[in-house]
C-alpha cells in the first residue's frame, strides 16, 4: 500500500526528531471548522493554499487569522496573474482535496513552499495533515527550522 501524505509527515518528523501531536476529529473543510475542532485560537493554523503564479503551482502558508495578499505574491514573483488551483490541479498534483494541504513542500509534496511571517507569530503552529479529519500540531520554530520554505510577506489583516 503507498504511503499516505500523513506517513510522510510522521516519517519525516520522527526522523528529525521532533516532537508533534495529532488529533483526529471530524472533517474540517475551513480553517475556522479546523481551530474549533483543534481547541485552538485560528492564528495558531496553517492556512496552505496551492495557488498557479503564471504558469506555475507553488504552495503558500500564512497563518489562518490572516488573508492572502495575491497582489504581494504578483509583486515578488513579477507574475502577470495569480489563482487558486482547482480542485482537479490540486489532486493530479498531490494527491489531495482542498482543505487537506499541509504545510510542506518536498518531501512531503512536489511544489515549491512559500511561508510567511505570520505562521511564526505563535508558539505552535497546527494543520491538516493530508486529510480532513487528522491535525498536526508542533513547535512553529521547529516547523521554521525544518519546512524548507522560501520567506516572504503575501498575508494581510482580515478588514
Amino acid at each position: 500500500m503507498a504511503e499516505t501524505v500523513l506517513d510522510l509527515i510522521r516519517r519525516h518528523l520522527d526522523g528529525l526528531g521532533l516532537a508533534y501531536r495529532e488529533i483526529h476529529h471530524e472533517p474540517t473543510p475551513t480553517s475556522e471548522e479546523s481551530a474549533r475542532a483543534r481547541g485552538e485560537s485560528l492564528a495558531v493554523g496553517g492556512k496552505a493554499l496551492v495557488l498557479k503564479v503564471d504558469d506555475e503551482l507553488g504552495l503558500f502558508v500564512f497563518s489562518a487569522a490572516r488573508k492572502l495578499d495575491s497582489g504581494a505574491v504578483r509583486r515578488h514573483f513579477g507574475a502577470r496573474g495569480t489563482r487558486f488551483a482547482t480542485r482537479e490541479e490540486l489532486l493530479e498534483r498531490t494527491g489531495l482535496v482542498p482543505g487537506s494541504v499541509p504545510p510542506f513542500g518536498p518531501p512531503i509534496l512536489p511544489l515549491p513552499l512559500y511561508a510567511d511571517p505570520s505562521t511564526l507569530e505563535n508558539e505552535k503552529i497546527a494543520f491538516n495533515a493530508g486529510s480532513l479529519t487528522t491535525t498536526v500540531i508542533m513547535a512553529a520554530e521547529d516547523y521554521r527550522r525544518v519546512c524548507g520554505a522560501r520567506w516572504l510577506a503575501f498575508s494581510q489583516p482580515f478588514s
